[in-house]
C-alpha cells in the first residue's frame, strides 16, 4: 500500500518519533565531544553535524512520510487541510551545542509535530545520559517510561532551583531565594521544569524551532511559558521563523508571580 494511502493514527506517529529522535541521538554520538579545545568552540565540528543530522531526519520523514512537511524546510501552509501536508515535524538537532562539543552530556535534541498548526506530539531526548522526554498534547508526558507528575508547591524557599540563560547576570538583578544555575541547554531547562527538578527556567534569544516540542511537554504537566511581564505567552505567533525578542519564563501558574517578583531588570 502506497504511503500516500495510509492516514496514521496518534499511536504510529508518536512510534515513529520516539524511534526517529533516538535514531538521531545514535548518529549525533559520533560527533559529540569531537571539538577543538583551542579556541573553546569548535563551529565547523557543529555545522557538520547540524547538517548531518538534518539530512538523516529528512531521509526518515521520506521514507515514511513523504507528504509530509519539514520546518525550514516546505513553505508553511497558509489554510486548514484535511491531506498529508496538514503534518508539519519540527526538528531541532542540537540544543546545547557548547556542552555538545565539548563533551558536557547536557545537551538534546528536539522533534515536534504539528497538524494544522495545532500542537500533536512533542519529544526531546538527550542522547548523552539516554533521557527522552515526550508528551501528546493535553495527556500524560513522559520521562523514559516513567509518567511525569509535577508537584506544584506554590512557593519558593532556600531549596528552590531556577535554571537560566549564561547571561543573565548582565540583564537582572535577582532576589530568588534558592539556587541559580546556567545549564547550558534551554531544553533541558525547559524538562527538568516539567519533571520537577526545577522551579522555573528563563530563556532568551529562543525561536519557534528551540521551543516547539518542549512547550508540549512542559504545557501537559500544566507549566506554562509566560512573557517576562508575567503576561501569556503564544508560541504559534513565531512560527515563520521570526527570534523572540523577549526573555520566557517557564514555570507553573502559582509560582509565576512569585518568580517575577524576584526579578528586577537592568536598564
Amino acid at each position: 500500500m502506497a504511503h500516500s494511502a495510509v492516514v496514521p493514527d496518534i499511536g504510529a506517529l508518536s512510534s515513529f518519533a520516539m524511534q526517529t529522535i533516538r535514531q538521531m541521538g545514535d548518529e549525533a554520538i559520533q560527533f559529540y565531544g569531537r571539538g577543538r579545545l583551542h579556541p573553546p568552540f569548535d563551529q565547523n565540528l557543529v555545522t557538520q553535524a547540524e547538517l548531518h543530522l538534518n539530512n538523516s531526519f529528512q531521509k526518515a520523514i521520506a521514507a515514511q512520510f513523504p507528504q509530509h512537511q519539514i520546518y525550514g524546510r516546505d513553505p508553511l501552509g497558509e489554510g486548514y487541510t484535511h491531506g498529508a501536508k496538514r503534518y508539519l515535524w519540527v526538528f531541532d538537532p542540537l540544543d546545547g551545542v557548547d556542552n555538545f562539543q565539548t563533551r558536557i552530556p547536557i545537551w538534546g535534541m528536539s522533534l515536534a509535530l504539528y497538524e494544522n498548526n495545532w500542537p500533536v506530539i512533542g519529544c526531546f531526548f538527550m542522547p548523552a545520559t539516554n533521557d527522552l522526554f515526550y508528551a501528546v498534547a493535553e495527556q500524560q508526558a513522559f520521562w523514559n517510561e516513567r509518567p511525569l507528575t509535577l508537584v506544584d508547591r506554590g512557593d519558593l524557599s532556600q531549596e528552590s532551583l531556577m535554571l537560566t540563560f549564561s547571561r543573565f547576570h548582565q540583564h537582572y538583578r535577582s532576589q530568588f531565594p534558592g539556587k541559580i544555575r546556567a545549564l547550558g541547554s534551554t531544553g533541558v531547562h525547559a524538562c527538568y521544569v516539567a519533571m520537577g527538578r526545577a522551579d522555573a527556567a528563563i530563556v532568551a534569544n529562543e525561536s519557534f524551532k528551540d521551543l516547539a516540542a518542549v512547550r508540549i511537554i512542559v504545557e501537559s504537566v500544566g507549566a506554562k511559558i509566560y512573557r517576562a511581564d508575567g503576561s501569556d505567552f503564544f508560541l504559534g505567533d513565531f512560527v515563520d521563523g521570526t527570534r523572540i525578542d523577549d526573555h520566557l519564563i517557564i514555570t507553573t501558574p502559582s509560582n509565576a508571580e512569585s518568580v517575577l517578583e524576584c526579578l528586577q531588570a537592568i536598564h
